[in-house]
């Protein structure tokens, strides 16, 4: 999955907002909020096309969790994404 180039995210007091920008401002009119993890996230998936095992494994790198609690929580976190259309044509995860 790979987040469309048209967003932006920027810290916003304790947490982070997405919002869209460019030609996918004209059809995407919201905004998403974000934790440490979710940006955490969403700046790997911004970067290059992953899949859930890799991100799961980015974030057992980066922090300290049990890998059932990772995967869980990653992928809540893809599906919510998936569902609000932010993903690149072709790199949406498989339903």
């Amino acid at each position: 999955m790979k987040i469309k180039s048209d967003f932006t995210i920027q810290p916003v007091g304790s947490f982070y907002t997405a919002i869209a920008v460019g030609e996918t401002s004209k059809t995407f009119h919201a905004m998403i909020r974000l934790n440490e993890t979710g940006a955490f996230l969403w700046k790997l998936m911004a970067e290059k096309d992953c899949t859930e095992a890799e991100l799961t494994d980015a974030i057992l790198a980066e922090y300290d969790v049990d890998r059932e609690t990772v995967e869980a929580d990653v992928h809540r976190i893809v599906a919510s994404l998936a569902e609000a259309g932010v993903f690149e044509a072709g790199t949406e995860p498989a339903r």
